[in-house]
């Protein structure tokens, strides 16, 4: 997956390997995680489930070059997601 942002002076690009996307999963699904975010917002993450997004995450793998998100605002700033 690769994201990229482009601005007015500035272009980077941010390769995310489909491994950190899985450990990231992990990460947010981790009882410390979810308990501190519970107290904080009242976003359901209990209702995620974990093997759900790996199950995701994998599929994903098989339509690589796929745009997620393509977005352009007025002042030039571009940011697209693309697996």
């Amino acid at each position: 997956m690769h994201i990229k942002v482009k601005a007015k002076n500035v272009r980077f690009t941010i390769p995310v390997p489909y491994a950190m996307l899985n450990i990231a999963i992990s990460i947010f699904h981790s009882k410390l995680v979810q308990q501190n975010v519970s107290k904080k917002t009242d976003f359901p993450f209990q209702q995620l489930d974990k093997k759900m997004l790996k199950s995701i995450v994998k599929d994903l793998k098989n339509y690589k070059g796929l745009v997620l998100v393509d977005v352009k605002a007025k002042d030039g700033t571009e940011v697209k997601v693309r697996l």
